[in-house]
């Protein structure tokens, strides 16, 4: 009698980052003969993917071994993620609830740890931190049409309130060749949207055993040690940065797609990509750059070397090549030290660079940063006041960047069809993404179309390009009307990859 087949449940928590290490370890236990399903009493396995980086997401994921232990007794449960990396040895006593935990530098090492799991056995495995981890996907936790590629894995920053070198380490480098490649594979299965990730996408090609476009450390500026001399140098031009030179060969794919940049270093801001986007209309003018705060002292003890007033200057030369520019920014309030005057400087801040879209939160003490040491603390409370402060401001700014867009037309990616409401048959209703609207973290565009419409009907489809003219906006979202279905998706390779949302309906 044939085996039934295992099945397993992945609990995604933290970044975009973690949601790739999601997808690998799928496809790894897919190809294994395992089964993904998409409710947690149906597995055998249910893997925590965890997030480490701040108190609240570490009790989050702990929290989530707990519950799943107690809701499903007879499943294997395997702790993964950040936090895995981040304490192996300390969870593997005073987590019992775990019956295995696999930290994320090399996701490769999972096929060695999951049959002692299955089979009784309670494994620590925390394999030594390579490169970046890659490899097939062949389904994404996401919603149809788009997907994330990462560049670069760890940081070299060492800004002093961030544990991510702790838990992910130095940063390296995927060769950009690798990159297109993937690219390039995702566009043929019909993804439209690239959203490149890492912790810091302007230092691409930088870290020490970096050799990413075959020519050793090339990316470095002339005259760093360890630099290398390019053949493409000359004494008077300066380096080309390795994000540019990476961005200059995706643009030189072809194909019908868009690449989203997420998260750049403001202190190192890479500003020979502003031409190549330019020049490029699939790269889009989106730029997510953690500013953290306003204020010159802290940002210094936040082990930076930017100011208030270079930060102001970056977002003016980003918006005088696109006066259109989505920014989206991030701060921490209640940083150590920081005084009532010094979180005013952000607020002031904030109001100057006017972002499309910013995260406030409260600071965070990490065990191993640099700032756990920094006196005096700010209290709980005021920082939370500061951060409400912050969202409230981005709040207004966010209303009247989307009220400038009302009256145009957008191709917008489809991500959810709604169901209509009982007695209202012909209402049509679907969530999708403009260019101006990152994944999860910005607002959505609600379509309105007529179910009548056949035409309609089939254009509006999860995973589509469709015309929405913007006729309203609120404070985070935007209201179109269907206007028709998008030329590009002629060009569009038909689906052929699996997305969360296609198992979740079969």
């Amino acid at each position: 009698m044939a085996q039934e087949q295992r099945t397993f449940f992945i609990d995604q928590h933290g970044c975009a980052k973690n949601q790739v290490d999601g997808e690998l370890m799928v496809s790894l236990l897919r190809k294994k003969g395992y089964a993904p399903v998409f409710s947690a009493d149906k597995a055998d396995l249910i893997i925590v993917n965890s997030c480490g980086f701040i108190e609240s997401a570490k009790t989050e994921s702990l929290n989530a071994v707990l519950a799943a232990r107690e809701r499903y007794p007879n499943a294997k449960i395997l702790l993964a993620g950040c936090l895995a990396e981040r304490y192996a040895a300390e969870l593997s006593e005073q987590l019992p609830e775990a019956d295995g935990i696999f930290g994320n530098g090399d996701l490769a090492q999972l096929e060695k740890l999951i049959e002692p799991l299955m089979a009784g056995a309670h494994p620590v495995l925390v394999p030594a931190q390579r490169g970046v981890c890659g490899g097939d996907r062949d389904l994404l936790l996401s919603f149809a049409g788009a997907a994330y590629v990462k560049i670069t894995e760890g940081c070299n920053n060492r800004c002093s309130f961030c544990a991510i070198p702790i838990i992910r380490g130095q940063l390296r480098s995927r060769p950009a060749a690798d990159i297109v490649a993937e690219i390039a594979s995702l566009v043929a299965k019909g993804v439209y949207e690239i959203n490149l990730i890492g912790q810091d996408l302007a230092a691409y090609g930088t870290g020490a055993d970096d050799n990413v476009f075959g020519q050793g450390r090339t990316c470095l500026p002339k005259g760093t040690p360890g630099a290398v001399d390019s053949p493409d140098d000359t004494a008077d031009s300066p380096r080309e940065s390795g994000l540019c030179s990476l961005l200059k060969a995706i643009s030189a794919m072809n194909g019908t797609f868009r690449v989203r940049l997420l998260y750049i270093h403001p202190d190192h801001f890479n500003p020979d990509i502003l031409p190549v986007i330019k020049q490029d209309d699939r790269l889009l003018p989106y730029f997510d750059i953690p500013f953290q705060s306003g204020d010159d002292a802290t940002i210094r003890a936040m082990n930076r070397v930017g100011s208030a007033v270079a930060y102001k200057n970056l977002v003016a030369q980003i918006r005088s090549y696109f006066p259109d520019a989505a920014i989206r920014t991030t701060f921490l309030t209640g940083f150590p030290g920081e005084t009532d005057e010094a979180a005013q400087r952000t607020q002031d801040f904030l109001r100057a660079i006017e972002a499309d879209w910013s995260g406030c939160f409260p600071y965070s003490k990490e065990d191993g940063t640099p700032a756990a040491a920094f006196r005096p603390p700010v209290p709980k409370k005021t920082a939370r006041a500061r951060a409400n402060a912050l969202a409230a401001i981005q709040a207004e700014l966010t209303r009247e960047r989307l009220a400038r867009r009302t009256g145009k037309i957008y191709d917008v990616l489809v991500e959810e069809v709604l169901v209509p409401p009982a007695g209202h048959d012909d209402e049509g209703l679907a969530i999708g993404r403009a260019w101006f609207q990152a994944p999860d973290v910005d607002g959505s565009v609600v379509i309105r179309y007529d179910r009548s419409d056949k035409a309609a009907v089939a254009a509006v489809q999860s995973g589509r390009l469709v015309r929405v003219r913007v006729v309203s906006s609120g404070d985070v979202d935007l209201n179109g009307d269907f206007v028709a279905d998008s030329p590009l998706n002629a060009t569009i390779a038909a689906p052929a990859l699996l997305f969360a949302e296609d198992l979740t309906r079969g």
